[in-house]
């Protein structure tokens, strides 16, 4: 593997007007965890979640800092990184935040000019743009940062044919659970903090190019005691969508409060992913030992009379914990895990879309109540 800089121009300004979308991306290209034990992760989300083996580097690939296992399922990739030593920026990370998402990669056809047009608008470098090789052809990157310390990292791979990117080796096993049936990232939402969300629309919009398509205050999301704030913000293709949530004055400490101190700050609160039989893959996810919120079982008595006809049989749906709701478009179901790790952070949605563009607004009330039940067992409410 070689490694060499892209030496990109420095951000100009033409005067010309800016095109419609000057950041377009093709869709997400991989998520990159920060955590713990790598290897025992990878393990987990395969077992649990029905990922498979898909890519490796580290000491054996000539890396010596860090070891990453990329599983993969449908177009999910997740990329699972430990450092291999002590006081490394990864450990530091880990330690602050506990396990959670480092790297939101965007696949672009450009990565050293979505790096210029992004900087150019004000976005804090992080990666100069810089092209990785190997006998497989070459892959550019660059990246940029967000909220806390999660990053942007833009892949350009078009001149690169082999597994995942230069550096990494085919990672082969003999142990692969069959998938559950997940299908892509449908959103990732942030928690950032105090009257900080508009910041962040405002950046994904000026620096990103991206639109505002829903908003949601406190009256929207509240329960008798806590309260939260989202914006939802969008690509011009609207592959990407990221809601951003900030607290809400409430009787007590709201979800978004409890994640920003167990996390030390703004962070990836939750990734959503698709499937295209939500009973199927939430059968499979419970029967693997995945947990997830239950709302009371009342829920549903009224839940047709809300929604319409489904065409979805009632019962199953109630077994499982399902939730429904419906748009102008169409409706959706959609279930949440409980937190996948020790601290009260990441966890995921997983949704199926009957043509809803909507992110289930009718459901907040009942989940947020399920998340305060939740909250007050761990003593944090």
């Amino acid at each position: 593997m070689t490694l060499k800089t892209a030496n990109p121009a420095g951000p100009q300004r033409t005067g010309q007007p800016e095109e419609s979308d000057f950041l377009p991306i093709n869709g997400t290209d991989y998520i990159e965890l920060y955590v713990s034990n790598a290897k025992q992760a990878a393990h987990f989300y395969k077992t649990a979640f029905g990922f498979q083996s898909y890519a490796f580097a580290g000491l054996e690939t000539g890396l010596k800092d860090r070891e990453s296992y990329v599983v993969s399922q449908d177009k999910i990739r997740l990329m699972l990184t430990s450092p291999l030593h002590k006081d490394s920026e990864i450990g530091k990370h880990i330690e602050r935040h506990g396990d959670g998402v480092k790297v939101v990669a965007l696949w672009v056809d450009d990565a050293t000019r979505s790096y210029q047009e992004t900087v150019k608008r004000g976005a804090r470098s992080y990666l100069e743009p810089f092209t990785l090789q190997d006998e497989n052809g070459e892959a550019v990157m660059s990246g940029i940062h967000t909220y806390g310390d999660t990053v942007h990292v833009f892949v350009e791979r078009k001149n690169y044919r082999g597994v995942f990117l230069p550096g990494f080796k085919r990672w082969e096993t003999t142990y692969n659970p069959e998938p559950v049936g997940l299908k892509y990232v449908d959103h990732m939402v942030g928690n950032v903090g105090w009257n900080e969300m508009n910041t962040w629309v405002d950046f994904y919009a000026n620096v990103m190019g991206f639109k505002q398509i829903i908003s949601f205050d406190d009256k929207d999301i509240s329960t008798d005691y806590t309260a939260l704030m989202s914006k939802v913000m969008s690509n011009g293709n609207g592959r990407i969508k990221f809601p951003i949530n900030e607290p809400a004055e409430g009787k007590k400490k709201s979800q978004v409060e409890e994640y920003l101190d167990f996390y030390d700050g703004a962070g990836v609160q939750h990734i959503a992913v698709a499937t295209d039989n939500i009973i199927e893959t939430v059968t499979a996810l419970q029967s693997r030992g995945v947990e997830f919120l239950r709302v009371p079982g009342t829920y549903y008595d009224t839940l047709l009379d809300r929604v319409g006809t489904i065409d979805e049989d009632l019962a199953p749906l109630k077994k499982l914990g399902i939730l429904v709701d419906r748009d102008d478009e169409g409706y959706l179901l959609q279930i949440f895990t409980r937190p996948v790790g020790s601290r009260p952070t990441l966890f995921f949605e997983i949704i199926q879309r009957k043509g809803a563009k909507s992110f289930g607004k009718g459901n907040f009330k009942a989940l947020f109540e399920a998340i305060e039940r939740e909250q007050e067992l761990r003593g944090t409410l």
